[in-house]
């Protein structure tokens, strides 16, 4: 019985896959070019994003840095004045110390709305 390559060799293909494998055909210089010029305007542009990241966003919705900052400001005096209240805050809210209940303000009167079915 003969092996593969013996069969290989009997049919003659050696010659032809040598010949395939001598003769490799290049590219012209004109395709290249364009395959090039095609890369060069599909590649980013260094330091452009394609789209913000969410802080950016965020940044930008509240007006900048400047917003960003008045906001922080903000909430810090507001964290400031809530933990230690000043002496004169009383005399504008007197249910301070009773809670809302004295005031009457329920603060969760729309949750019994949000239960019935309709």
């Amino acid at each position: 019985m003969k092996t593969m390559t013996e069969r290989k060799d009997d049919i003659g293909l050696d010659a032809f896959f040598a010949a395939a494998r001598d003769d490799v055909p290049l590219p012209s210089g004109d395709l290249m070019a364009r395959i090039q010029a095609e890369a060069l305007a599909e590649m980013p542009v260094a330091g452009a994003r394609a789209a913000p990241g969410f802080w950016a966003q965020l940044r930008d919705a509240l007006g900048g840095w400047k917003g960003a900052a008045g906001l922080a400001a903000a909430c810090a005096c507001g964290v400031w004045i809530g933990i230690s209240p000043p002496e004169g805050l009383s005399d504008y809210w007197q249910g301070a110390e009773a809670g809302l209940g004295a005031l009457g303000l329920d603060p969760v009167s729309g949750y019994d709305l949000a239960l019935f079915e309709g």
